[in-house]
């Protein structure tokens, strides 16, 4: 038993034990279906906000990335160091948005297998029984299996009540729950079976079954287009410059807008194409998946919005505050280019300003000296001689070592 366990049963084994109640519990398969879908997507939703919130924030920082790569354009290495630095700054990961967006793939990856396994996770029914069913059932009707064995079970499952005596006495294990099959109608319409993509075929009726099928895979698809269109819009909304203000111009020429725009068209093109190769029940599934997600993304959008807003405001608020010190700056200089218009400047070292105030203040105690003496009737005489210079106000101007009479005549 252990050694049959899969890691894929940690999802597969309580999902579908879900799907299996709900399905006892409405006897709709259809009802059940979405119930199932809007659980899931509700139970994701945590991951799903991750995500959002990731994505946003590197999306509102595309403008500074962008001008990164215009200043370093043949520096890879300095490109990638300075956008993480700016990611680290503004507390964004640059794997967050999409590792989170990752996970619900590895979740909802598994839970196709409730889906397209119904014998198996609401019959419950073990995989040997399964395998015998089957085998039963393409023996003794093989047209109603398509091409791909991988959807086995869904045909099977539709038509074991047909065939339920057959079943019985070939698997004598089979519950009887099983023998009464799964109710695949919804509405008029079998989600057991494939949708016709082809309406001019000659095998296409104009009946409510048929027309409701095909509207299924169709309905998946544009839902997905919407959602992923009101989901770049959403992202958009918060790319902003380095001071805070929404750059619009950057959303729509960003790369991340080109290829969010090639995958908004070729997701659902796909979607499309698989919903006319299997089941309509699982284009429900998807249906009302993107449902969910169209309503849930804006809801999401606006509180982070909010957040990002409020940061954004701040950022505005230094960035004005800046330029108004600039401004002022710049006042400062324009009012001295205009009191100054030749540009002489003088010496204005701290240095030469303490020599400056030095002289000064000796010169005015000198003129305070000098004019006491006069009051008092002192005649002071300048000795020119105790001068090295023999200039009293310039003493060292010829030198501390002149020497007047060293080349005057000398008596022999």
């Amino acid at each position: 038993m252990i050694l049959a366990f899969k890691l894929s049963d940690i999802i597969t084994v309580p999902f579908g034990w879900l799907l299996a109640l709900l399905y006892h519990t409405t006897n709709n398969y259809g009802v059940a279906l979405i119930i199932f879908a809007l659980a899931v997507q509700a139970i994701l939703t945590p991951i799903n906000a991750k995500a959002k919130k990731g994505m946003m924030g590197m999306s509102r920082l595309t403008p500074q990335v962008q001008d990164i790569q215009r200043r370093y354009p043949n520096d890879p290495q300095k490109q990638n160091e300075l956008t993480q630095k700016l990611y680290q700054d503004s507390g964004v990961s640059m794997t967050g948005g999409c590792l989170w967006s990752f996970i619900p793939m590895l979740i909802l990856i598994p839970l196709y297998a409730v889906i397209r396994q119904p014998i198996t996770y609401i019959l419950m029914e073990s995989q040997e029984t399964v395998t015998e069913i089957i085998r039963v059932l393409k023996e003794i009707a093989p047209d109603i299996f398509t091409k791909n064995s991988y959807y086995d079970e869904i045909s099977a499952a539709q038509a074991i009540p047909m065939y339920a005596e057959q079943l019985k006495a070939a698997i004598p294990a089979i519950k009887d729950i099983t023998l009464a099959g799964i109710n695949f109608n919804f509405l008029g319409i079998n989600l057991g079976a494939v949708p016709q993509f082809n309406i001019f075929s000659s095998t296409w009726v104009w009946n409510w079954a048929h027309i409701g099928a095909f509207l299924i895979p169709c309905l998946s698809a544009g839902s997905q287009v919407l959602q992923m269109w009101i989901s770049q819009k959403t992202n958009d909304s918060v790319i902003t410059n380095e001071k805070g203000v929404q750059d619009k111009e950057t959303a729509k020429n960003s790369q991340n807008a080109q290829t969010n725009q090639m995958m908004m068209w070729m997701m659902p093109l796909m979607s499309l194409w698989i919903g006319f190769t299997l089941s309509a029940g699982l284009s429900l599934y998807w249906f009302i998946g993107g449902v969910f997600r169209m309503i849930t993304d804006p809801i999401m959008t606006n509180h982070y919005r909010k957040i990002y807003d409020a940061e954004d405001a701040i950022r505005l608020q230094k960035a004005m505050e800046e330029e108004r010190i600039e401004a002022e700056k710049e006042r400062v200089r324009a009012e001295r280019r205009a009191a100054n218009p030749d540009g002489i400047t003088t010496n204005t070292s701290k240095k030469k300003l303490l020599k400056q105030q030095k002289d000064q203040e000796q010169a005015a105690k000198a003129a305070a000296a000098k004019e006491y003496a006069a009051r008092k009737g002192i005649v002071e005489e300048e000795d020119a001689e105790d001068c090295m210079s023999g200039i009293p106000s310039r003493p060292y101007c010829k030198g501390r070592n002149y020497d007047p009479n060293r080349y005057s005549a000398t008596e022999e």
